[in-house]
């Protein structure tokens, strides 16, 4: 597929997908979020493909809503805004459920619906100059599609501050309430995105999506509820192609067939 607002270039099994307006700062219109969610459909449907990084072009992550769409947005019906922020929210919801291990490295300033973008991946590697805010208070509005992962992220004793007052907050403190995972000085970014792609890649892809559906449904439900379903889970991936050659690559001692340095 050809993009106009994002780019998406492969090495091996890592797919890369970068914000690409660096002229507006990375920011979001109607054509990116229809983009990314393109990407998000293509990376996942794609075999070959076991991580995703995400970034973003040039000094700046992303800087939230483009102004111009945000002109627009506020002259829409009822009906065109309700579907604009539908649109947005599946967008996000492709790339929390995307069953690949996804990257965030945050490259430089991360405001709104970038903290979104971040929040929705399973890890978050933060440049050591970057910042971050959820800024849309100060615009009379609410981080709203945004907030089922934000929240995810930082827990609701921090969204009272960084959701109600907008105020930015550096990288280490991203790390400290759970929006970052890693702080890194900028020129080690990359070394260390790498490094978690290999990580991810000793695992199997089969395994990983299984991994990821249950993180959110576990997350979200009582034990009693969701035991039988465990259950059934790790029988049958013990019992499929991949567990099985799972369990004799470590009583071989030897590596399963997918693990890739």
């Amino acid at each position: 597929m050809s993009y106009t607002t994002i780019t998406l270039t492969h090495s091996g099994p890592v797919a890369r997908l970068s914000l690409n307006r660096p002229d507006v700062r990375n920011a979001f219109d109607e054509v990116m979020i229809a983009e990314l969610a393109r990407a998000f459909a293509e990376v996942g449907a794609d075999d070959n493909v076991r991580v995703l990084v995400l970034t973003g072009a040039g000094e700046v992550f992303c800087a939230g809503a483009d102004l111009n769409w945000m002109k627009r947005v506020a002259g829409y019906s009822h009906e065109e805004n309700l579907e604009d922020a539908r649109v947005f929210a599946r967008m996000l919801e492709s790339l929390y459920r995307l069953p690949k291990a996804t990257i965030a490295a945050v490259n430089g300033p991360c405001m709104g619906g970038g903290v979104g973008l971040v929040s929705a991946c399973d890890v978050v590697i933060a440049a050591d100059h970057a910042v971050f805010a959820l800024r849309e208070v100060l615009l009379g509005i609410a981080p709203a599609t945004i907030s089922p992962y934000v929240l995810r992220r930082m827990g609701e004793r921090y969204a009272h501050d960084y959701f109600l007052t907008g105020r930015k907050f550096d990288a280490p403190r991203a790390r400290e309430i759970g929006v970052v995972d890693e702080v890194v000085p900028a020129r080690e970014l990359e070394t260390q995105v790498l490094r978690w792609a290999r990580r991810f890649m000793h695992a199997g892809p089969n395994a990983v999506r299984a991994t990821k559906e249950l993180i959110n449904k576990v997350s979200w439900s009582s034990i009693e509820s969701i035991q039988d379903d465990m259950a059934r889970l790790i029988a049958d991936l013990r019992e499929s192609e991949e567990g099985q050659e799972g369990f004799n690559a470590f009583f071989e001692k030897r590596k399963a067939k997918w693990d890739v340095d």
